[in-house]
């Protein structure tokens, strides 16, 4: 289909809150997440949410099998995703070294509740859940937070744990 422009941090679409999907299996949806698949592929990304490419409403995409900017995380099925709910499960949390297609080529150390079971619908209407933890649950946070105008930069442990990748990188070695 087609790579759509990513929408960068200080664009003002990303902190708006998205609007339900009330149609399902429609070429537009279908399109639109075809697009999306495109436009994550080609950013190396492991998920993007609608408003990412200027697209006010509840739907995100998320999957992982290798990846060079998170070479060293577990799979992550490959997931569309409309209208998402979730609930935590447990008390605990799991930190990572989070980047975003938004924030390119920085990261930031985030925490987040480390065991949770997400629900929604894919393009078709059909149901979707899973629980979810570790990398898996960061994934599907951090794109849940796209759908009401969060970024991780709000979440930030210590702003001094957030920089451009070549930098930390630079720092972890020496």
């Amino acid at each position: 289909m087609a790579v759509r422009p990513i929408l960068r941090i200080g664009d003002p679409r990303l902190r708006e809150v998205s609007r339900p999907v009330t149609e399902f299996d429609t070429p537009e949806l279908h399109e639109l997440i075809a697009d999306m698949f495109d436009t994550m592929a080609a950013a190396d990304g492991a998920g993007l949410a609608a408003p990412q490419v200027g697209v006010l409403q509840r739907l995100m995409i998320f999957g992982v099998d290798e990846n060079p900017r998170y070479p060293d995380v577990e799979a992550v099925p490959t997931t569309v995703l409309i209208n998402p709910e979730f609930t935590v499960l447990d008390d605990g949390v799991a930190g990572f070294w989070e980047g975003c297609l938004s924030v390119p080529g920085m990261r930031g150390y985030v925490e987040r509740p480390g065991k949770i079971r997400y629900k929604g619908f894919d393009q078709f209407g059909k149901p979707v859940e899973r629980e979810a933890a570790g990398f898996h649950a960061t994934v599907f946070q951090h794109e849940y937070d796209h759908l009401d105008g969060i970024l991780y930069t709000d979440k930030l442990v210590d702003p001094r744990q957030f920089g451009f990748v070549e930098e930390l990188a630079a720092r972890e070695a020496s």
